[in-house]
């Protein structure tokens, strides 16, 4: 596939045709919500086999190649040109697809209220088939070692009939927040602790869990190693049963950082007691924060890398948003971003007739638009471009996949990048 970056004053009927494609098909495969009033810097995946580069100034065929990882006389070959052709700038190469690695995938969906609303079944449902995982969140630990489960509905029905396997999500939230003595309890109460192991054991065979996944944040310091004995215990009882485990891991880039999301999270531990681990980075941008990229690549690729350093690569899952922020400008401490989905962010740019611009440092797209108030907003959000790029680094560093938080926010040219990256791992 193709990532087309719109220009000024383009049309879908000039991409279109430019690429011998249907208006029609880019419409459905990138569900475009401004068809008829497409804006500059806006990405539409050409949904073809292999894709095409531009020649920019100073490329020359051999450093094309050594881009895409095609010998530089098989690029010639395939484009019918000579390998001693001075290459203009403009002209266009097709490059050929490149072979697909396997990957796991896993998505959280979190139903809000007493059931799972349609949408977000409808939503679990489509995508299902690119997922190894569907992580419902969350099962909230109470003090006295029971549970307070979320609405499942037909989740795991979507599930058994996709092939995926069904992750039940476990968390210290209490009240709304995470909470270090909720925490304390489970982990150092030996009587408590066992019945929750029960309980856990009772319920994801009820549901048919597949994964057992602890989501323990904010937890004391003084914990750390305690949380390293409950888990060496939990996955000694969810072996017998066949299961996983796996943990949720602040995004950290050295073992002594400091700072209550990260001291009671040993990677090295987690790294040999889980089957894998999901790495949460993401919200640097964040909606109480300032206006900036929410999971930026270089401090995403920090993360990763120590991570790589204290447990195989095969046990790590990037965290990735499905997700961007419209904050108000100028940022007031206290004040709250609205989140958008992708499709969101360019209903709004067209809606402002305002330019998207892309952030190379960041992999990133962003625009500032006015509103009727007279009130400057900034938003950063995800594109075809943003998510390749996190797909490039998963295949760099030879990780397990990526994690979405969340469903229910639509971008379709994730998932169509997808197919054209990886090949998706089944595990039941």
């Amino acid at each position: 596939m193709h990532i087309h970056v719109v220009s000024q004053n383009e049309t879908l009927n000039n991409i279109a045709q430019s690429y011998n494609v249907s208006v029609d098909e880019l419409i459905r495969t990138n569900e475009i919500p401004n068809p008829n009033d497409l804006v500059a810097g806006q990405t539409i995946v050409i949904p073809i086999t292999g894709s095409f580069y531009y020649v920019q100034p100073g490329d020359s065929l051999w450093s094309i190649s050594q881009r895409v990882g095609i010998p530089y006389q098989e690029l010639a070959r395939i484009n019918g040109i000579s390998v001693n052709q001075t290459l203009s700038v403009g002209q266009r190469l097709y490059i050929p697809p490149r072979p697909k690695t396997d990957a796991e995938f896993n998505a959280y969906v979190e139903p809000r209220g007493t059931s799972v609303s349609p949408a977000l079944e409808n939503d679990a449902r489509r995508v299902a088939p690119y997922l190894t995982y569907l992580a419902p969140f969350s099962f909230q630990a109470l003090r006295n070692g029971s549970l307070r489960e979320p609405p499942l509905n037909t989740l795991p029905a979507i599930a058994r009939e996709n092939n995926v396997v069904l992750m039940m999500v476990i968390t210290n939230l209490e009240n709304g927040a995470f909470s270090d003595e909720l925490g304390r309890i489970l982990l150092n109460d030996q009587e408590i602790q066992t019945r929750f192991l029960d309980n856990i054991v009772r319920v994801a065979n009820q549901y048919g869990f597949g994964d057992i996944h602890f989501d323990f944040e904010y937890l004391r310091p003084e914990d750390r190693e305690a949380y390293n004995q409950f888990l060496r215990r939990a996955k000694a009882r969810f072996t017998q049963q066949g299961w996983l485990l796996s943990t949720a891991l602040a995004p950290k880039t050295r073992a002594d950082q400091p700072g209550r999301w990260y001291e009671a999270h040993d990677y090295s531990a987690h790294g040999e007691i889980a089957d894998f681990v999901v790495l949460m980075t993401y919200e640097w941008g964040y909606s109480g924060g300032p206006a900036m990229a929410v999971s930026p690549i270089g401090p995403v690729r920090r993360v990763i890398e120590y991570a790589i350093s204290e447990m195989p690569s095969s046990k790590v899952m990037m965290g990735q948003n499905l997700y961007g922020y419209d904050w108000t400008l100028p940022f007031v401490q206290g004040s709250t971003a609205r989140a958008v989905s992708p499709q969101q962010a360019i209903e709004i740019a067209a809606r402002y007739n305002v330019s998207i611009l892309y952030d190379y440092n960041a992999q990133a797209p962003h625009f500032n638009y006015t509103d009727e108030n007279g009130r400057r907003h900034e938003v950063w959000f995800e594109d075809a471009r943003s998510i390749q790029a996190k797909f490039d680094l998963v295949k760099e560093l030879n990780l397990r996949g990526m994690s979405y938080w969340k469903l229910g926010l639509s971008f379709p040219q994730n998932w169509l990048l997808i197919s054209d990256n990886f090949n998706v791992r089944k595990r039941t």
